[in-house]
């Protein structure tokens, strides 16, 4: 995570991540839709009996919406477009209320800006939060009561700037759990988690739109000679130093990953065998002319295989590793094809 994440961004990213479909954790999105819904269909029926069609009607247009996009983001995982939009329902929501049944309807806007504090990034929740209070404006001060006015708006920016505060504290917390939960703490690739998270998005998209992608895997060789030879700060450094190497050729969409003590997976999102086989030559000969160590020359072996259609992401793994060991047979420092 690079930039501020929403909270229901978050949870998408958590329910993408791990199996959290059948937990409590999963339905989270039906549980905040389905609780908003039965807070207002009280009010919707009652309006209708008191023969306050439009005010119902409004009503349950909101309970639609906020049924559907919930389900939606349940489904399909994605909450980019949905938070927007609820966002904009919830704050459409007080502002109709307001209009049509009066400013005592006004309490609404403080449940509707804690959900978009969730729905939304902070930065854009503070714009939506300024949005509503300008909007309110023309509807509470013919009112008269300008104490009470003032009380409202100023518990409304009160309430907004807390939510704030607390928004980013959760925020910069979330990133450091999630950096911790899927980088390695030596070299700053990815663990073998992310390179889970990350298989399974490319599998996913190969199975859509068959796009190629590689995975070059590769591993340093006769490393515990070094680590003896030289001591296991020094094979740190080493890791380090490839890690650095690999950084620096791949492209922005591509990603490395240590899934093993001197193993390491680099995966080539859009990249055919071809293009993914001369980058791994390259990175080979870059190591190989590098002087890691004084006394001996670091080499490593490579792997690299392009996925095929329905193919799992293990499968896909299995068979780079596969041809790994094919060029550590060969008697390594040499690139084998899968």
């Amino acid at each position: 995570m690079n930039e501020e994440q929403s909270g229901l961004e978050t949870w998408s990213y958590i329910a993408r991540s791990q199996s959290t479909r059948q937990t409590a954790e999963g339905f989270l999105p039906l549980v905040l839709s389905g609780a908003g819904a039965l807070g207002i269909a009280p009010f919707a029926v009652m309006r209708f009996m008191n023969g306050e069609y439009l005010a119902g009607a409004i009503d349950v247009v909101i309970i639609v919406g906020l049924v559907t996009l919930g389900t939606f983001v349940y489904r399909t995982r994605r909450v980019r477009f949905v938070s927007i939009a609820l966002s904009v329902l919830c704050i459409g929501a007080v502002l109709s209320t307001v209009y049509i049944s009066g400013p005592q309807q006004v309490l609404w806007a403080y449940p509707a800006m804690m959900a978009v504090f969730y729905l939304v990034k902070p930065r854009e929740s503070i714009v939506f939060a300024l949005a509503l209070v300008v909007a309110l404006i023309p509807s509470l001060l013919p009112e008269g009561n300008n104490f009470q006015t003032t009380t409202i708006f100023i518990t409304i920016m009160l309430m907004s700037s807390f939510a704030y505060a607390f928004s980013i504290v959760t925020n910069r917390q979330r990133e450091l759990l999630i950096r911790l939960a899927t980088k390695d703490p030596l070299t700053g690739a990815g663990n073998r988690r992310a390179l889970e998270n990350k298989m399974a998005e490319v599998v996913a998209a190969h199975s859509r739109n068959r796009t190629p992608s590689s995975l070059i895997i590769l591993d340093l060789d006769h490393f515990k000679a070094v680590n003896d030879a030289h001591g296991h700060a020094t094979g740190d450094q080493i890791l380090c130093k490839i890690t650095e190497i690999v950084n620096l050729r791949i492209r922005v969409t591509d990603s490395i990953y240590r899934i093993g003590g001197e193993e390491f997976v680099v995966v080539l999102d859009g990249q055919d065998i071809d293009g993914a086989a001369h980058l791994a030559e390259q990175l080979r000969t870059i190591v190989e002319a590098h002087e890691l160590v004084p006394d001996r020359a670091v080499t490593i072996s490579l792997g690299v295989a392009e996925i095929r259609y329905k193919e799992t992401g293990s499968d896909w793994l299995h068979r780079a590793d596969e041809a790994l060991y094919q060029a550590k047979r060969a008697g390594r420092n040499t690139t084998s094809l899968a």
